[in-house]
């Protein structure tokens, strides 16, 4: 169960000193890319901490990062309680004032870090800065067409209907928060299996405001570990968290009540197209109609654009 913060956030007054940020890494049988994860980390700008929590490894992930000789990393142990309870831990140690949350196969881009603190510097009552992020494969290599979508803006202010509607942010490895505000939500929900970060930032975007800054900040990998667990996922797996999302009292308090329905539907279209789409990219094709179906059950007006969206799945956009 996550606690209720005990009082509303003010921003933050302007520091005399550079602010602290904390990378926080949960890891496990990560050996293939923690140590390029770690230095990704390593060599930005303003990173004063890096916590590695490992979550019950059994290959030569401990090894590695204590093989790695820097005061500014720390290795902890979480003993397979879970992601969501490893980046809770980490959260819980960091000393600094911003944190980061990096999975342990992706790595930061050149100037990430200072680049989200000029923004954050540049939005002042901002409890979260975030960009985008690009795909990687196994081997670092950029994937996909995300060059067509250079042009996207994503919302700034007060993003909580826009976030309840569907999770835009996706990694939190593309953002900043600020680590008193992560504390004041509870962190992470442990009880959910999937889109456990989309109900905590919009406990985060329920506290305070937002800021996105339009670049390109982290290569996420997908490889095959990951790809396979996304083959096999059903929107099903997905509705516990809206569930969660709809029935959270911070998060209901800051929505206007007549707008609940509406966005708890987009965002069940949110999750099937979600679905849709991964079924395609998996040569699902039967499931990826019926997925379809189940977007014209709940709003034909959503149909067109949710199967637009699976199309250009196809094509890798």
């Amino acid at each position: 169960m996550l606690e209720a913060p005990t009082a509303a956030l003010t921003a933050t007054d302007a520091r005399a000193t550079p602010p602290v940020v904390s990378v926080v890494i949960p890891a496990k049988n990560a050996a293939a890319y923690i140590g390029e994860a770690i230095d990704s980390a390593l060599t930005q700008n303003g990173v004063d901490e890096i916590i590695v929590v490992d979550d019950g490894s059994s290959d030569d992930t401990i090894a590695l990062v204590q093989a790695i000789r820097d005061p500014r990393l720390r290795l902890m142990m979480n003993d397979a309680a879970g992601v969501s309870a490893a980046r809770n831990l980490g959260a819980r140690r960091a000393r600094g004032d911003w944190l980061i949350f990096l999975d342990a196969d992706d790595r930061l881009r050149p100037d990430a870090v200072t680049t989200l603190l000029a923004a954050a510097e540049a939005a002042p009552h901002a409890i979260l800065v975030y960009g985008d992020y690009n795909t990687i494969d196994s081997a670092g290599r950029p994937i996909g067409r995300r060059d067509l979508l250079k042009g996207r803006r994503k919302p700034s202010g007060n993003v909580l209907e826009r976030l309840a509607s569907g999770n835009f942010i996706v990694n939190g490895g593309i953002m900043l928060v600020r680590t008193d505000a992560f504390r004041a939500t509870g962190g992470f929900d442990v009880s959910l299996q999937y889109c456990e970060d989309w109900h905590c930032w919009c406990r985060l975007a329920a506290l305070g405001e937002f800021a996105f800054v339009p670049k390109l900040l982290l290569d996420y990998r997908l490889h095959t570990a990951n790809t396979m667990n996304a083959a096999v996922r059903t929107p099903q797996d997905f509705f516990p968290a809206v569930t969660r999302i709809f029935s959270d009292d911070l998060i209901l308090t800051k929505l206007p009540a007549d707008a609940v329905p509406r966005l708890r539907q987009a965002a069940e279209i949110h999750l099937v197209t979600y679905s849709a789409t991964q079924a395609v990219r998996f040569g699902r094709y039967r499931d990826a109609l019926a997925y379809l179906g189940m977007v014209a059950r709940r709003s034909l007006k959503a149909t067109p654009r949710s199967a637009i969206k699976i199309a250009l799945s196809y094509f890798g956009i």
